[in-house]
């Protein structure tokens, strides 16, 4: 029993450490401004990628790492002390191990969106969020085509 709840507190302290560890974005490339000449061979429906950059989003908890960080850290915490100390060990044990699964079932959920910045013929600018490398680069003429980023 001992092992298994060394291994339980091994993996529950690992999950909570992962979950909590943010990786850097990399910098948005340097933005682009498309010349007069440049605006103006724009085709009807067109526009210049003046950004691309990738994001993480933080996944959704659907609520199973609460219950299951709960159940592990309240059978952890019950096996520590005696009497009074054992209730409130098993409590806190719930309670930080609920908190732990939650945010490692969020991190485990993450996933990496491109955001690209347009410019229009017309001069006004958009973001579009993509979930797939749009494989592009800023200076890209683009168009928009059954939610993709296409070349003309």
């Amino acid at each position: 029993m001992k092992h298994v709840t060394c291994l339980g507190l091994a993996l529950l302290l690992a999950l909570s450490s992962n979950a909590l560890r943010a990786e850097p974005e990399p910098p948005p490339a340097a933005a682009s401004t498309p010349t007069a000449a440049q605006r103006a061979k724009l085709c009807e429906g067109c526009a210049w990628v003046q950004q691309l950059h990738t994001e993480t989003r933080e996944g959704k908890a659907s609520g199973l790492g609460v219950v299951g960080g709960a159940v592990l850290g309240g059978l952890l915490g019950h096996q520590v002390g005696g009497g009074t100390g054992k209730k409130i060990a098993t409590v806190g044990g719930a309670v930080a191990g609920g908190y732990a699964g939650n945010e490692a079932e969020k991190h485990l959920k993450q996933r990496k969106v491109w955001i690209v910045q347009l410019l229009a013929k017309d001069g006004s600018t958009r973001r579009v969020e993509l979930a797939e490398d749009p494989q592009l680069r800023v200076g890209d003429t683009v168009r928009e085509q059954d939610g993709r980023l296409v070349r003309p």
